[in-house]
């Protein structure tokens, strides 16, 4: 559930992919072009951050891993049903497998690139007009995420990153080390300090189980305005009583804006040392969270082995997962960006930039597809292929979707749904095929 960084963007210049270097050594701030009258124009191509890109791609990847166990209804149906499945002893494993790899990470990292490209924009600089262009900014992609929502898919996050998007504004001035601090504290303490307050009441805004079997049969239904009504019924418990993601996606913007203002990857090589470190430490102490909190779902560990029940238990269970993911999200991160400063792999590694350079319209086209193939509107395919299944879509997919991107972006400047975003940005038509040479 996941997108895109903010930030204006172009084709890339001909040659080497290399990360760009910035134009002013005294703070990594990229100049915004000006026009004679002193309005920012739309960024260029050679302000592209190929690492931002590949790592957007590589991070849409999981999220689509992610998202398929929704599109296929795989998540969303009782445990009874899943054993019904005839794949049921190889989901015993590869479930988990899964959510141990990708469930909370691939969120956490594109939250986490999203801030990143927050903190860029805001320090191109251009006063009240550039606070006012990022603010229609964020009302165009809030327009884009309901109709994503409502229309097609309830775990829509664009919403989330429009509205807590526009908070970053409040914190524009803040220094890396303190949009840092304040990352961590929101991202790892906020939802704990706040569950006894919150205590039982989403419980008690209905039957979260029968609405969830009400969903999966008008989704598994054909009745298109049934579906929309099950849709939107669905989308309003879950992030009503899914109140913690408000503090999930805040946090890891806060983070990601902390890693762009102190231009961790706008100068990677400068940070090497940094990265290291940040591996070091968050990747081995964030699969071995899991793998906790893996056990205590499971009951292989119950909360009552550490004389721990009912709220205190569920403020414990609360902090490993979102530490958990956190910490995961960064490893993956780090191992991502040291691996892609050696030359050879960068190469390699730079065929993602197209995909993250049209992450928001796959994001949606993830969800088109999804539809498609497994509700009933479309072909009907459900969870009957049970993980397994989703693999194979995952597959199938992301691999169109690169070579689909590395297509348009051969003839386009943009992917559609960012051109469009930009336009509306705008407020005029920007230039979208390529010239040839």
């Amino acid at each position: 559930m996941t997108i895109a960084a903010a930030r204006d963007v172009d084709d890339p210049p001909p040659g080497p992919v290399t990360p760009l270097q910035p134009r002013s050594p005294s703070d990594g701030r990229p100049d915004a072009p000006r026009t004679p009258m002193g309005q920012t124009q739309p960024v260029t191509g050679r302000e592209r951050l190929h690492l931002l890109d590949a790592l957007r791609g590589f991070a849409l990847a999981g999220v689509l891993l992610a998202n398929l166990r929704e599109f296929s209804l795989f998540s969303l149906i009782d445990d009874a049903q899943r054993q019904a499945l005839p794949t049921a002893a190889v989901d015993r494993w590869l479930g988990p497998l899964i959510e141990a790899l990708v469930g909370g990470k691939a969120m956490t990292l594109f939250a986490l690139l999203f801030g990143v490209g927050f903190s860029l924009q805001l320090q191109r600089g251009g006063g009240a007009e550039a606070q006012a262009r990022f603010a229609r900014r964020m009302g165009v992609l809030l327009a884009i995420g309901l109709l994503h929502a409502y229309l097609l898919w309830w775990g829509d996050i664009l919403r989330y990153y429009a509205v807590l998007g526009l908070l970053l504004l409040i914190c524009r001035r803040w220094s890396a080390r303190r949009l840092i601090l304040a990352g961590l504290f929101v991202t790892l303490l906020a939802t704990p300090l706040l569950q006894p307050l919150v205590g039982g009441w989403p419980a008690r805004l209905g039957d979260g189980e029968a609405l969830r079997a009400r969903a999966v049969a008008a989704f598994s239904g054909s009745d298109w305005p049934a579906l929309l009504r099950a849709n939107f019924a669905y989308d309003v418990h879950l992030h009503v009583t899914a109140w913690s993601l408000v503090f999930f996606t805040l946090g890891r913007l806060l983070l990601g804006a902390g890693f762009g203002r102190g231009g961790w990857l706008l100068r990677p090589e400068a940070h090497r040392r940094q990265w290291w470190w940040l591996l070091v430490a968050c990747l081995p102490a964030g699969l071995l969270l899991t793998g906790f909190y893996l056990a205590l779902d499971e009951g292989l560990m119950p909360f009552w082995m550490f004389g721990l029940e009912g709220m205190p238990a569920r403020m414990l269970s609360r902090f490993l997962r979102n530490a958990a993911y956190l910490l995961t999200g960064l490893g993956y991160l780090s191992a991502f960006v040291l691996v892609w400063l050696r030359p050879r792999w960068q190469r390699r590694l730079a065929m993602l930039a197209p995909v993250g350079r049209m992450a928001l319209t796959h994001y949606v086209a993830q969800t088109l597809v999804g539809v498609a193939l497994f509700y009933g509107v479309g072909m009907g395919l459900g969870p009957r292929w049970g993980m397994p299944g989703i693999l194979l879509v995952f597959a199938v997919l992301y691999s169109l979707q690169v070579v689909a991107s590395h297509w348009w972006l051969a003839r386009y400047r943009f992917g559609p749904l960012e051109w469009l975003w930009r336009c509306l940005t705008y407020g005029r038509l920007q230039p979208w095929r390529k010239v040839p040479v």
